[in-house]
C-alpha cells in the first residue's frame, strides 16, 4: 500500500519530531515518547497517512538504535522476551495488555502455553523488534 502524503503536513510533523539517527538514550526517550502518541492516534483511527509514516520512520530509527545498542541474545523465544523486559524494566503484568489476561501472561512466562501469532505479532510491535526474535527454530 502507498500512502500518498501531504507534503505540507507531513513537513510540520517532522519539524516537530525532528526524527534522526538515535545516538543517545534521551533522544531513544523522545522518540519513543513521540511514537507512543502516535500509536494512541492510530489505534483511534485518528492518524492519517502522514503520522502513520512518521511511526514507521520512528519505529524503523528505533528498531536500528536497539540492534546497535542492545544486541538480542541468542536463544529460544522466551529467553529473548525475558531479555526485552529486563532491559526495559518491565514486570510481568505490564504485558497482560498484549496477552489479554495476567493467567496468560504468567502461562506463557512459565512455559505452560505457547505463544499464538497474535501475540507474536504483538510483542513484535510492542518492543519495536522483528516478530521473528519470538519464533521458535
Amino acid at each position: 500500500m502507498v500512502l500518498t502524503l501531504s507534503p505540507a503536513k507531513y513537513g510540520k510533523l517532522l519539524s516537530k519530531a525532528m526524527p534522526k539517527r538515535i545516538e543517545t538514550d534521551s533522544e531513544l526517550d523522545h522518540f519513543v515518547e513521540v511514537m507512543e502518541g502516535l500509536s494512541r492516534a492510530i489505534a483511534h483511527g485518528e492518524a492519517g497517512p502522514e503520522e502513520k509514516a512518521l511511526h514507521s520512520l520512528l519505529s524503523t530509527l528505533i528498531k536500528e538504535y536497539d540492534d546497535r545498542t542492545c544486541p538480542l541474545p541468542p536463544g529460544d523465544p522466551l529467553r529473548v522476551l525475558r531479555y526485552l523486559m529486563e532491559q526495559r524494566g518491565l514486570r510481568p503484568a505490564d504485558l497482560t495488555p498484549l496477552f489479554g489476561a495476567r493467567s496468560i501472561t504468567s502461562l506463557v512466562l512459565n512455559r505452560k502455553r505457547e505463544l499464538s501469532k497474535a501475540h507474536i505479532r504483538k510483542l513484535g510491535d510492542f518492543f519495536h523488534v522483528s516478530p521473528v526474535v519470538f519464533l521458535e527454530d
